[in-house]
């Protein structure tokens, strides 16, 4: 579903623009891009998806690496971009004890500009599946991808809890991170205000990855 509602772009206090039809927000390098005469929302006019990163949020288990792989089956240039490689990196290189990579800011400013450096070498699109549960994380990275001109289309791939359930405990590939993805669900929902309002919400709670990537698709 590509985006032809620049005539009601709005902006927010970090300067980025909302668009209703899009049901999400829009970083500021989109409008500037649309405004010069490509649809970074919809891909180049004509149909065919630019130069972008497409952000697949939700929680942890609900699909996202294998929907990412299946979107870019779909799409002619695309590579999966996964930042949590950036954060295996670090790992090896920051010896300060943290719970979860994304609150070491080298991370947050690592990803965006590795995504950007790609972009600029290779061309293309990125997916990248990855969980932002804090808004204010999300907000920096999207910030700084902006920043660069980079335009990004944030999904969220939503599950109900049962379904959730569900595909943890069967998951028989990565079973040790079964207690990882059971422990946030709870901090799911409380962010789900939040990823409502600025991501496009697709639920897959009855729907297979392969299904779900070709409704990404249907809308870049």
């Amino acid at each position: 579903m590509a985006c032809r509602h620049l005539g009601g772009l709005s902006l927010d206090g970090a300067g980025n623009s909302r668009c209703d039809g899009c049901h999400g927000v829009i970083y500021r390098a989109h409008a500037v891009a649309a405004i010069g005469g490509r649809d970074w929302c919809g891909g180049a006019r004509g149909g065919t998806v630019g130069r972008m990163i497409v952000w697949l949020n939700g929680t942890f288990g609900v699909g996202k690496t294998t929907t990412a792989r299946k979107l870019v089956e779909l799409l002619p240039e695309a590579r999966v971009f996964d930042p949590e490689i950036v954060g295996f990196m670090l790992r090896h290189c920051i010896t300060e004890p943290v719970h979860d990579f994304q609150d070491w800011p080298a991370w947050r400013a690592l990803v965006p500009e590795t995504a950007a450096q790609l972009l600029k070498h290779y061309g293309g699109l990125l997916v990248a599946p990855m969980t932002l549960l804090r808004q204010e994380y999300a907000a920096e990275i999207f910030g700084r991808l902006a920043a660069g001109g980079v335009p990004v289309r944030h999904f969220l791939l939503h599950a109900e809890d049962d379904e959730l359930v569900r595909r943890i405990e069967d998951d028989t590939v990565e079973t040790g991170a079964r207690q990882w993805r059971l422990g946030h669900l709870a901090p799911y929902r409380e962010a789900r205000a939040w990823l409502d309002a600025e991501a496009e919400v697709i639920d897959t709670t009855s729907l297979p990855p392969d299904q779900t990537a070709k409704l990404v698709a249907a809308r870049l």
